[in-house]
């Protein structure tokens, strides 16, 4: 049976939330052929991680061998986080852009999960490969030629510390833009693009969970 960790990191519930909403796209395509499958699902909103501790950060460079028994204890969440991506078979994430990034919550959790020799930091992370789907939505338009494509920091960041260069996650954006076109009236007239833009975010969301849950079912 094939697994699946989806993460949620928007502040905002399934209806007012983007990224939630196209990622329930993915994933229902996904539950359609995996009726018995897991899905370990980590609200970051609802359940957010803590910041990453001194004695934690610590403990992630020393062989858990030689953890001393605080350390153990401080090592344990990562441990269990790390855990979830290297068992999962496709990984889905949520990551609105909040200020230009990603949400805090989504990083607390890239710093728990980032571990040097293990999931990083090695010719083969323990993570290599997987199949990742990004939903990162974004209120305005950041794409190349726009007039902010420098302010762009979602996909910017998330490719190289999922990418090449971190987990070696095999990493797939879906970027629903204008997403506050109809709540902003100085964007009215982006509404009907914004439209489109998440329309197509939930066509090829759907698409890529269902190919990719084919392919975990052959």
């Amino acid at each position: 049976m094939a697994t699946l960790l989806h993460v949620d990191s928007s502040l905002y519930g399934p209806e007012g939330s983007v990224s939630r909403d196209v990622a329930a796209s993915f994933r229902k395509e996904w539950e359609e052929q995996h009726p018995d499958g897991t899905v370990i699902h980590r609200d970051l909103a609802a359940n957010p991680l803590p910041h990453l501790g001194g004695l934690a950060a610590v403990a992630g460079f020393i062989a858990p061998e030689q953890h001393t028994p605080e350390q153990a204890e401080a090592f344990r969440l990562r441990h269990e986080l790390a855990t979830e991506l290297e068992q999962a078979d496709a990984v889905l994430i949520g990551a609105p852009m909040y200020n230009f990034t990603i949400p805090s919550t989504l990083k607390a959790w890239l710093d728990h999960v980032i571990i040097m020799g293990r999931t990083t930091g090695t010719e083969t992370p323990s993570a290599q490969g997987k199949p990742t789907t990004v939903i990162a939505s974004r209120g305005g338009g950041y794409g190349p030629g726009t007039p902010r494509e420098s302010f762009e920091f979602v996909q910017t960041y998330l490719s190289k510390v999922l990418g090449e260069g971190g987990f070696g996650l095999d990493v797939h954006f879906v970027v629903p833009e204008l997403t506050l076109a109809e709540g902003n009236p100085a964007m009215a007239h982006l509404v009907d693009v914004a439209r489109e833009s998440r329309a197509r975010a939930h066509e090829e969301a759907a698409t890529r969970g269902k190919t990719l849950a084919a392919a975990f079912a052959a």
